[in-house]
């Protein structure tokens, strides 16, 4: 009979500086599954964030993950896992404290198991909330150290989003800026904002449209990149934004973790 790994499952809240808000809403807390995989004296962790936009929660999550537990066993590999669990912020977590697993019991961090480079250091976004433009332009200011913002549009008229991306861009003359819509726009909107947002020097829009509507995009060209999220979460979904999108943003709770 195979032993078990030791599964433990729990829950944290982070505080979010302030608020984070998007077009589908806002929050002030970041809410957080945990899993630990034990192993004699190795404990591999992972963690996920569940997102209500695919109607995760705390204790759905939670809910899911311990479904299997019965199916943890020490030589549960990761690929085993791909197959018992579907992508999501469930499989996620696991997914990751299985690999960190696999990095304690080999004494070797994750990227040489995977055959990997070694990591470099990258720039990453700080996230301008949505709001006011003048409440934009002073949280823009406030970041103006950071050298690439991401800033949260898509609430209100096109004309509104333009003059937000325009305060955005006076509060923080010298960053790199990124949009994302997070599929709150229409493919008038896009048309209508892709000229002033390129005139800012915005580098990419992120989901301008609503998963589902992509085909709205299919042998259009704009004059920013366009980045899919919500319409891509793995390697199954790629064909689909061919000639429709330019890049993709991966996030490892759609993918359901590092392997996929």
């Amino acid at each position: 009979m195979k032993s078990k790994l030791k599964l433990r499952i729990f829950a944290e809240t982070w505080p979010i500086r302030g608020s984070f808000a998007i077009s589908r809403g806002s929050r002030t807390t970041a809410e957080v599954v945990v899993v630990e995989l034990q192993d004699g004296p190795h404990i591999g962790r992972g963690e996920s964030v569940p997102y209500a936009r695919y109607n995760e929660t705390v204790e759905g999550v939670v809910a899911d993950i311990e479904r299997h537990q019965s199916d943890f066993t020490q030589d549960l590999s990761i690929d085993d896992l791909q197959h018992l669990m579907p992508p999501g912020a469930a499989r996620k977590a696991v997914d990751c404290a299985l690999w960190d697993l696999g990095a304690k019991r080999q004494g070797r961090p994750v990227w040489q198991l995977a055959g990997l480079p070694e990591p470099q250091p990258v720039t990453t976004a700080f996230t301008i909330s949505l709001g006011a433009p003048e409440v934009m332009e002073t949280a823009a200011r406030n970041a103006v150290n950071y050298p690439l913002l991401k800033v949260k549009l898509g609430c209100g008229t096109a004309s509104g989003d333009a003059d937000r991306i325009a305060a955005v861009r006076r509060g923080a003359p010298q960053a790199r800026l990124i949009v994302d819509a997070n599929e709150a726009w229409s493919l008038d909107d896009l048309q209508s904002l892709a000229p002033s947002l390129a005139s800012s020097g915005v580098a990419l829009v992120e989901q301008p449209l609503p998963a589902g509507q992509d085909e709205a995009l299919a042998g259009l060209t704009f004059a920013v990149p366009l980045c899919a999220d919500e319409s891509c979460h793995g390697t199954a979904s790629l064909d689909h934004i061919i000639g429709r999108y330019q890049m993709v943003n991966i996030k490892l709770n759609k993918t359901g973790g590092l392997t996929e």
